[in-house]
């Protein structure tokens, strides 16, 4: 048998494979962040989806646990516009507070399923994260236009 025939032969089990997984119900759940999501930004096991989203002012973000962690969305006081309000889930004034919070007793945080919402307002560049998963890279940027 050629390399080629082998190939073919071989993708066309995976691609079975794989069919079988999605009628067995085993599917990653939806972060996607589009249209037919109930959420603008999905948080997975240590990501946001999107990474990043452009809004224009006075747009309110709703941000949704879609995967099985506990998370939170805590703005970057140093991440934020100079006008722009500081924001955190559990209401948290500081990004020192939230992360104390968090500290004492999972406090700000976002079960599975829950949704977090901030209104932005002041156009500029927006970082964000999770307390929890910071380490491993969990940061997000919100970019609001006029």
């Amino acid at each position: 048998m050629d390399r080629r025939t082998f190939l073919a032969g071989a993708s066309g089990v995976a691609t079975v494979g794989l069919a079988g997984c999605a009628r067995l119900g085993i599917t990653e759940p939806d972060d996607s962040g589009g249209d037919d999501a109930d959420h603008d930004v999905g948080m997975g096991a240590s990501f946001f989806r999107p990474a990043e989203i452009t809004v224009k002012a006075g747009t309110t973000v709703v941000f949704q646990n879609t995967g099985n962690r506990r998370h939170t969305v805590t703005a970057y006081e140093s991440g934020i516009p100079e006008d722009a309000e500081f924001f955190a889930s559990g209401g948290f004034d500081t990004e020192q507070a939230a992360r104390e919070g968090w500290m004492a007793g999972f406090e700000g945080r976002i079960e599975s399923g829950e949704v977090y919402e901030h209104t932005f307002e002041v156009p500029g560049e927006y970082q964000y994260f999770c307390i929890p998963h910071e380490p491993s890279g969990m940061v997000g940027t919100v970019v609001v236009t006029e």
